[in-house]
């Protein structure tokens, strides 16, 4: 196989094809501090492009409950089971992985490590949900919260890598990567429901449709990106945890693009499962009352530090003027941004033409009123 970098493991490595980035990557960014586990996200996925036939049980986006949730079950421990130990060495900077990838640990006739799941895997989506780590009792109510007991919500759609484990199993060449915006896509034409892609892609993000006989993806709803717009999950966020853009590789990083600004130059948001090797191009802001051993096997070496500039931007929103900038233009628009600013006060968001197209203010304004209207005699409450 050729070798081909990937910058987030700060090494080269074995790929089944060789490197051939798009002209730009779509991107996004999801704060998991900020997600309340609603849902919202999944049903304006399900109802825009998974309800027909055979999708019945198909969830391109999903949000699951961390430690116990996963959808299909126990995809994230049999995967990290079968990659074995995450070996990382920090003394380097960047930090070098220096354990083997799913595509270096694949066995004797397969271009990646994986497992199938079986229909039944798919068949409980909440499985685990608002489930802790350690069951509450009353020694640990008070105390030991945030730390002792948690949980965390995981939003999760297709991570249109940068080495895509199911483009390299397919067989049949019908996955290909768009080289205009990096977007990841199955061709149903050439596919013939072999389901490797279901097997090697670590997320289990592919999805087999029983009905149509073809497997089906997230395909980062490609039609309102052409457009300069935000996918449906991203632009129906209540909990506005998620910015869209375009990144970079860290040596073209643009401080004043938001996605490369939080990946880059911030380092908070960070990778999902690097250690796998493919490069996604999902990243996640860690929570920040977790586990740190458990935060470092999902993000990696960088979930310490990253944790840390979240407290620091939460204790002292001053210290980190930019950075609090960028998180409030989170599902303030719906158009894809190339540039922010901080315009005194208000953060600006700017689109792909840099065009203004939102425009933030750091602390909303507060209006109180008077108690008596005389005006339309009535009286009022200022509730806060």
């Amino acid at each position: 196989m050729p070798d081909v970098f990937n910058w987030q493991l700060n090494r080269s490595m074995a790929y089944e094809y060789a490197e051939s980035r798009p002209n730009r990557q779509v991107s996004a960014v999801f704060d998991i501090n900020k997600c309340i586990g609603c849902q919202t996200c999944t049903m304006a996925c399900k109802t825009t492009w998974t309800s027909g036939k055979g999708q019945e049980y198909m969830f391109w986006n999903s949000v699951e409950t961390k430690p116990y949730g996963s959808y299909p079950l126990g995809w994230d421990v049999r995967i990290l089971d079968k990659a074995g130990a995450a070996s990382w060495d920090t003394a380097t900077r960047p930090a070098t992985f220096r354990g083997q990838t799913i595509f270096e640990k694949a066995p004797a006739g397969e271009r990646a490590e994986g497992w199938l799941p079986e229909d039944v895997h798919w068949a409980y989506p909440n499985r685990g949900e608002d489930e802790t780590n350690a069951p509450i009792d009353s020694g640990l109510h008070h105390l030991s919260i945030p730390h002792a007991i948690w949980n965390f919500y995981l939003a999760r759609i297709c991570m249109h890598c940068t080495y895509p484990a199911c483009l390299a199993a397919c067989p049949r060449k019908a996955i290909y990567k768009r080289k205009e915006d990096g977007i990841v896509l199955i061709d149903q034409e050439r596919c013939r429901g072999y389901r490797e892609c279901v097997r090697a892609c670590p997320y289990k993000r592919a999805m087999y449709n029983h009905v149509t006989r073809v497997s089906e993806k997230c395909i980062f709803c490609y039609p309102a990106v052409e457009q300069g717009r935000w996918p449906r999950c991203m632009r129906n966020c209540i909990g506005k945890i998620r910015i869209v853009g375009y990144v970079h590789k860290p040596n073209e990083a643009d401080p004043e693009n938001p996605i490369d600004f939080l990946v880059h130059t911030k380092k908070i948001a960070l990778p999902l499962y690097p250690q796998l090797g493919l490069e996604p191009n999902i990243y996640y802001i860690p929570p920040v009352q977790a586990d740190a051993r458990f935060l470092r096997q999902m993000f990696g070496p960088g979930a310490d530090a990253a944790v840390a500039t979240y407290k620091r931007l939460h204790d002292n929103p001053a210290s980190e003027p930019l950075l609090r900038a960028v998180l409030l233009l989170c599902v303030s628009t719906d158009r894809i941004l190339g540039r922010f600013a901080l315009d005194g006060q208000e953060a600006v968001g700017y689109d792909m033409q840099d065009v203004e197209a939102v425009r933030v203010p750091l602390v909303e304004p507060t209006y109180v009123r008077d108690f008596s209207d005389p005006a339309i005699g009535v009286y009022r409450h200022n509730i806060t």
